[in-house]
């Protein structure tokens, strides 16, 4: 078996071999908000966050139009409607309690509560360990297990040795 025999059997062991949760390591925290259309409310009616996270309002298919306006301002999902998928960022320095309305029903008691928990900053951060660069040069032990098994297949005869050391044919 030549190089170029082996060369995709390569490719694919070292994209194999790659992170297959990336989507969970850039995944932000994240609470949504959705409408109880038979109860008029939002569910869960009251939140409690840290600072930096988000608040996803998340609805799809109402009977009736629904929006979530902070009191004071702070966010707007916008008009009333149907379907909305509406996300808004708490940033470091926004702690406090924030009640939100849908507009068309308020007055049915459609209202929600967020909770904003400051970030400390005041404590000590644990101290970030640093790799060590020599370990970050090699390669996966699945990795070199597959091309060193790759490698010796490519470079044995095709043929079995018999047990007196001839080549069987």
């Amino acid at each position: 078996m030549k190089f170029k025999d082996v060369a995709p059997l390569l490719l694919v062991a070292v994209l194999l071999t790659g992170t297959l949760d990336l989507q969970a390591e850039f995944q932000e925290n994240e609470t949504t908000i959705t409408v109880d259309s038979t109860n008029f409310r939002f569910t869960p009616a009251s939140v409690t966050i840290s600072e930096g996270e988000t608040v996803r309002f998340l609805w799809n298919g109402e009977l009736l139009p629904h929006n979530a306006v902070e009191t004071n301002g702070l966010f707007d999902s916008g008009e009333p409607s149907r379907n909305v998928d509406y996300s808004f960022i708490f940033e470091v320095g926004t702690n406090g309690t924030y009640e939100y309305v849908c507009e068309p029903h308020e007055d049915m008691g459609m209202v929600g509560t967020i909770v904003v928990e400051p970030v400390n900053n005041t404590d000590e951060e644990e101290p970030v360990v640093e790799p060590d660069p020599v370990e970050d040069r090699g390669l996966p032990a699945p990795l070199l297990t597959g091309i060193l098994s790759l490698l010796l297949a490519s470079v044995l005869p095709k043929g079995s040795l018999s047990r007196r050391g001839e080549r069987d044919e």
